[in-house]
């Protein structure tokens, strides 16, 4: 039977995941946002989307490294991986990918392999065949 701080452990690890998911869509979603407020600011002269959403903007920037930081020291990420999530948050929509590959829970009977990140069958390979292919 596990352990009462196991259990609480592994909740705030998942609510912990939980904030960073909904935190990296929104930083990205603002990102997007402002980079079309920013060419709506020059090409017709209306800068008053660049200035409702650059804090916004930046607070979910602020928000995103936080959450990453705090989601890397808990998970005992390396320090490669935890450069490429804070690094993700200076591209427009490398926080989605970020949230797709490394949030978000893998389906049941699947798991992520740590070099690709991609999805993998736990099955056993069928006699004849390689794994992995």
């Amino acid at each position: 039977m596990p352990a009462a701080s196991d259990t609480r452990t592994n909740r705030g690890e998942t609510r912990l995941r939980a904030i960073a998911q909904v935190v990296s869509v929104a930083e990205a979603t603002s990102f997007l946002l402002l980079l079309i407020a920013t060419t709506v600011k020059y090409s017709a002269g209306h800068p008053g989307g660049v200035r409702v959403l650059g804090p916004i903007h930046g607070g979910l920037f602020l928000a995103y490294c936080a959450t990453m930081i705090a989601l890397a020291r808990g998970r005992r990420w390396p320090m490669s991986k935890t450069l490429l999530a804070l690094g993700a948050a200076v591209l427009p929509i490398a926080p989605y990918i970020v949230e797709r590959r490394w949030l978000r829970v893998p389906a049941a009977g699947h798991s992520r392999t740590p070099a690709s990140g991609s999805p993998t069958s736990t099955a056993a390979p069928t006699p004849g065949t390689a794994p992995g292919l």
